[in-house]
C-alpha cells in the first residue's frame, strides 16, 4: 500500500512539473518573465531564454550579458567601409518597417477619428432638426418617468447639439 502512494506521489510531482511555463524570456525592463506562451515578436531571440523542448541553460543570462560588452571593447573597431554592411542594411530596414507600421497605425487611427467626428455629426443634425420641429418631446428622468421637455430644457439641449455640431462639423 505504501508503494502505492509512493508511485502516486512520484507520478504527480512528474506531471506537475511538465504542467509549468515552457516560455521563459527577459522582456524589455529586463525582468525574467514565465509563460506558457511565445513572448511578443518585438522580444529578440537572444532575450529568450526557454522554449518549449528545449532544457534551460545552467548559466543565467544575466552573467552573459555583461561578458560581451568587454568582447565589443577589445574587437577591432568597425571602419567606414563596413559601416554599411549587411546589418547596418538590417537594422535600417527594421527601423524603415517599424516607422511605416507606425504611420500605417497614426492614419488608421486619425480615420477612425474622423468616422466617429462624421457619425456624430450626422446624429447631432437629426437631432437638432428633431428638436427644432416643434413637436413634444419626451424624456426619462432620473426615477424613470417619462416626462414632456419642458422649454429650458429644450433650449439647452438645443445649445448641447450646437456646440457637437460646431466641434464635430467643423471642416
Amino acid at each position: 500500500m505504501k508503494i502505492h502512494k509512493l508511485v502516486l506521489l512520484a507520478f504527480a510531482c512528474t506531471w506537475s512539473l511538465g504542467a509549468s511555463a515552457q516560455w521563459q524570456w527577459i522582456d524589455k525592463d529586463g525582468r525574467k518573465v514565465f509563460s506558457d506562451r511565445a513572448p511578443p515578436l518585438d522580444i529578440p531571440d537572444k532575450s529568450i531564454l526557454k522554449q518549449p523542448g528545449t532544457r534551460m541553460d545552467p548559466r543565467p543570462a544575466l552573467l552573459a550579458g555583461p561578458a560581451e560588452p568587454a568582447a565589443a571593447a577589445s574587437a577591432p573597431k568597425p571602419s567606414a567601409s563596413s559601416a554599411t554592411g549587411g546589418k547596418d542594411k538590417e537594422l535600417e530596414e527594421r527601423k524603415a518597417q517599424a516607422e511605416a507600421a507606425e504611420a500605417a497605425k497614426k492614419k488608421s487611427e486619425e480615420e477612425k477619428i474622423a468616422k466617429t467626428k462624421a457619425d456624430n455629426c450626422t446624429r447631432a443634425r437629426q437631432a437638432k432638426a428633431t428638436l427644432d420641429s416643434g413637436r413634444p418631446m419626451m424624456h426619462t428622468n432620473a426615477q424613470g418617468e417619462r416626462v414632456y421637455l419642458d422649454e429650458a430644457t429644450r433650449a439647452s439641449e438645443s445649445q448641447r447639439i450646437d456646440s457637437v455640431i460646431a466641434s464635430d462639423c467643423a471642416r
